[in-house]
């Protein structure tokens, strides 16, 4: 056995709170590697409702790589929150209607901030919140109950609100490996063969990896 299949909605049907999210999204501009999971006795398969105000007409997109760790309780804001800055009032009118549409503001009037991009292998917990267009790298890890304001470098913990850098996971010269290992692009057969060495930090058992 090379662990579950990536296509399954719950990879182990005893634990249906965890889920392999890019199974069940339908949104198009939403983006999930694979093995990555929500786990939420709520209904983790309801993950696409934890993405807010994603509207078509802005295209921005929520990107998320291999095998995430995401606890319950997220929520990924995206551009749609954002309201016009640079006027005497950032009330949205134009969305109550009734003659008040004709002050739509164009997409260039909004402050967007691009897509929201979080690398592989990020472990997120339980209540954080992702600001627009935040950019998470490979191996991070932010504490429960963050608000995410600004991007969160490779192998860094990051917790608070707002959030703040906290420590590197590993020295440099194993940060920089890693990046360049990209072991969650290997084979699930690689991966199973290579486990408890993946679960090591010892950079000397990592580069035997062939």
């Amino acid at each position: 056995m090379y662990g579950p299949t990536p296509d399954s909605i719950y990879p182990n049907e005893k634990i249906k709170q965890v889920c392999f999210i890019k199974n069940v999204i339908k949104n198009p501009n939403i983006i999930i590697g694979e093995y990555t999971y929500y786990d939420d006795e709520d209904g983790a398969e309801n993950f696409e409702e934890h993405v807010t105000h994603h509207y078509d007409f802005i295209e921005d997109k929520l990107i998320i790589g291999k095998f995430c760790a995401i606890g319950r309780g997220i929520e990924f804001i995206m551009n749609g929150a954002n309201h016009k800055m640079n006027a005497i009032t950032t009330y949205p009118f134009n969305i109550m209607g009734h003659g008040w549409e004709k002050t739509t503001p164009s997409i260039e009037d909004l402050p967007i901030k691009g897509d929201t991009i979080v690398g592989n292998d990020v472990w997120i917990g339980q209540n954080v919140t992702i600001m627009p267009g935040i950019k998470i790298g490979n191996g991070a890890i932010i504490a429960a109950n963050s608000t995410v304001s600004k991007d969160i470098p490779a192998y860094h913990i990051a917790g608070g609100n707002p959030i703040r850098i906290i420590k590197k996971r590993f020295e440099d010269d194993l940060i920089d490996y890693l990046q360049k290992l990209k072991w969650w692009d290997w084979s699930a057969e690689k991966i199973t063969e290579n486990l408890e060495i993946l679960l090591s930090s010892d950079l000397d058992k990592i580069k035997q990896i062939s």
